[in-house]
């Protein structure tokens, strides 16, 4: 939306990037089983801007999973609103910890 715009009319990055957290927070869940945090980001890469009205979809995949841990890759893409050709436009790995009720690490439950 227009509110989510610098002044040149792009996306700001912060947006994109809290998109991308709640991408990689919903497979952090999932493969936790329960709450988990971020507790980083690393390799944050802005390819291109995003306009408004642009379509934005956001990919995330388990790199690694630790003892309380999941490294978490994710990617956004843009689509233009009247074209058809998909392009990205960042990427990030995000750490996520699995947390208790009280807020404190947990083991993430083994796959299977």
């Amino acid at each position: 939306m227009p509110a989510d715009t610098n002044p040149a009319g792009d996306i700001f990055g912060g947006w994109l990037m809290s998109q991308m957290d709640l991408a990689a927070g919903n497979v952090a869940a999932r493969r936790s089983a329960g709450r988990a945090a971020t507790i980083a980001v690393e390799s944050m890469s802005f390819l291109q801007p995003v306009r408004v009205g642009d379509e934005v979809s956001v990919y995330a995949d388990i790199l690694d999973v630790g003892r309380t841990s999941m490294r978490i890759k994710v990617e956004a893409w843009r689509r233009p609103r009247d074209g058809s050709d998909s392009s990205q436009v960042t990427q990030a790995v995000f750490t996520f910890v699995a947390i208790d009720e009280g807020g404190r690490p947990r083991p993430v439950p083994q796959a299977g």
